[in-house]
């Protein structure tokens, strides 16, 4: 396993010394620890070129030419992880240093619960063994009020239908969830239960915990009831929880809040296919750029963020081309736009196949279901659907 170097910049020597000693317990994570009074003293070509790097950056002062830098090394090297410290910890630093692309902020002085937890999140994800027989797809777009909602119910319920495995649906909107009413559910634990009982989790508590739904292979689980009790759940939680998700389920689909926070940011991480989902108008396509402005300084590979056009209608005023020309990135998949069938199904609680399986909504679900799928004959079955005589699964994702 290859170690990582971990970059110290802070004038303050006790400061310095602090960290260090938060960093023991990481020991085996760490090659090597460099510290530094200030950014002329870092030779800049050298650290670029690093593969696995951590850098702890105080941005107390000289703020804006401390985020420059991030930003700079983040450009040159996205893998590169960043923390950034300051004794101010106002709205407006902590803006200014997520912009500019650092992962993590913490206030100082740093307290070793919060620094262990960041840091363990940024050697955990990278050392990660992904458990080949699951797929983490999730749900994204910031801005609210476009259906990512239906589509992961709907995503969700075809993969369970077509591969016959076990999918999971969980809604990780920790503000104003909404997956149990898209499925009528009533349910019988939530995910504030699940992070209480995390150390005990394993398939036999997933299984109990989910609501089953109907006679298929769909688990749910649903948002926390109470926003407060969302406020402490960690990021090392977060990792927990999808590890242990892996090693139950085939496929988990994520439905997320529309904001990046230290919640969202954790869930995206571990993901292994963004599904990030716009409309043809320019404001979703304005905020759709800004989403992947923000993978990108994330450090996350273009193949892990595939764009859907959801409510999609031919010959209307702004094309995929258009799209794909303003985004600098090709449309994964366009959802047509049937708002009766859609709305019918959201008010009597069921899955879109369910009021009208023969619609083109429901196809369309069904088709982008049978392609994420990675079972050898759904493959052969979507080579058949796909029109494209571009289209290869060798440039699937989930391949």
């Amino acid at each position: 396993m290859d170690k990582f170097t971990v970059v110290i910049l802070d004038k303050d020597d006790i400061s310095k010394q602090i960290i260090t000693n938060y960093l023991k317990p990481f020991e085996n994570n760490i090659e090597s620890i460099k510290s530094f009074n200030s950014l002329s003293e870092i030779n800049y070509n050298k650290i670029i070129n690093l593969k696995r790097l951590v850098v702890i950056m105080d941005i107390s002062e000289d703020i804006q030419q401390r985020c420059d830098f991030v930003a700079r090394i983040l450009q040159d090297n996205p893998r590169i992880n960043v923390m950034t410290m300051a004794d101010d910890y106002s709205i407006d630093t902590v803006i200014k240093s997520m912009r500019a692309g650092a992962k993590d902020f913490l206030p100082k002085p740093i307290k070793e619960q919060e620094f262990s937890a960041v840091i363990g999140k940024f050697f955990e994800y990278n050392n990660v063994i992904k458990h080949n027989n699951c797929k983490v797809i999730t749900l994204f777009s910031n801005k609210g009020g476009i259906g990512k909602t239906s589509i992961a119910v709907n995503l969700a319920l075809e993969l369970a239908n077509i591969t016959k495995e076990k999918v999971a649906l969980i809604d990780m909107n920790f503000q104003l969830g909404d997956v149990i009413n898209f499925l009528d559910i009533k349910p019988s634990f939530n995910i504030a239960y699940v992070f209480d009982n995390l150390n005990n989790a394993n398939e036999e508590f997933f299984l109990a915990t989910f609501d089953k739904y109907k006679n298929t292979n769909l688990y749910v689980l649903a948002d926390s009831p109470y926003l407060e009790q969302s406020k402490n759940i960690t990021t090392n939680q977060i990792f927990t929880l999808f590890e242990k998700l892996r090693k139950t389920f085939s496929y988990v689909i994520i439905d997320t809040s529309n904001i990046f926070d230290d919640k969202t940011i954790p869930i995206l991480d571990n993901t292994d296919f963004i599904m990030l989902v716009s409309v043809l108008n320019l404001p979703a396509l304005r905020n759709c750029q800004r989403c992947l402005d923000v993978f990108d300084r994330l450090g996350y590979d273009k193949d892990k963020t595939k764009i859907v056009v959801n409510r999609y209608i031919e010959n209307d005023d702004i094309s995929i081309d258009d799209a794909e020309k303003t985004l600098n990135r090709k449309i994964y998949w366009k959802i047509p736009n049937n708002y009766f069938t859609l709305i019918s199904a959201i008010n009597k609680g069921l899955p879109v196949y369910d009021i009208n399986p023969h619609s083109n909504l429901a196809k369309s679900y069904r088709e982008l279901a049978t392609v994420l799928s990675d079972n050898l004959y759904k493959q052969k079955l979507a080579d058949r659907i796909i029109r494209n005589k571009k289209f290869s699964f060798k440039n699937l994702i989930l391949s």
